[in-house]
């Protein structure tokens, strides 16, 4: 199995052990600009990305629920990026970063995720083009790789959607919510004392 097969065919796994590791580094650190105005500015800063992030997630999900790997789904966020489910994780992410009131961190998830996902993305094309062929190349002639354009924006009139699947989905793409409010708890624990940081971080 070659390295980017392995990372797609892991990648809940690899997200899985990134967010623990995020939030074993946070448990030991705090944020040098903790109740200063930069902290409060990079906190909503990362909560506004938080929040788009997960609105995109979730419209991404509404449209590949039932249709993932079976239909090329070129309508909505589809319509604008080839890969809008990881545009928006990527917000979401650094959002998360961000939000500990920290650049070390809000560009330490940029990194991770330009290190790791390139691979899941490019293996995710693979099957594509081996599966659609000639409409996947022509859907990738006129729609980007990652980034959003605009422009190109098409939607349906209707839509119909797998609910099971979506619900699933929705759960998932709310943890970068879920994540917000843990770190209000850290926050918590080391303002009490309750767990003492080793270091601080810019």
């Amino acid at each position: 199995m070659t390295p980017s097969a392995s990372i797609s065919s892991n990648r809940i796994l690899i997200s899985r052990i990134i967010a623990v590791s995020l939030l074993a580094l946070l448990i030991l650190t705090e944020s040098s600009f903790r109740d200063t105005t930069t902290g409060v500015l990079l906190y909503v800063f990362g909560v506004l990305l938080v929040g788009i992030g997960t609105v995109g997630r979730l419209w991404c999900a509404l449209y590949i629920s039932g249709y993932k790997k079976e239909e090329l789904i070129t309508q909505g966020p589809y319509s604008i990026s080839r890969n809008p489910l990881y545009f928006f994780s990527l917000l979401g992410f650094s959002g998360i970063g961000f939000a500990t009131e920290t650049f070390t961190f809000g560009i330490l998830a940029i990194l991770v995720f330009a290190l790791v996902y390139p691979f899941i993305i490019r293996k995710e094309e693979e099957f594509l083009r081996s599966k659609f062929g000639q409409a996947y190349d022509g859907y990738c002639q006129r729609t980007p790789r990652f980034f959003p354009k605009f422009a190109a924006f098409q939607e349906p009139e209707t839509y119909a959607v797998n609910p099971k699947v979506f619900r699933r989905a929705a759960l998932d793409a709310i943890w970068f919510v879920w994540f917000l409010g843990i770190l209000k708890l850290i926050d918590l624990a080391h303002k009490t004392g309750v767990i003492k940081p080793l270091f601080f971080v810019r």
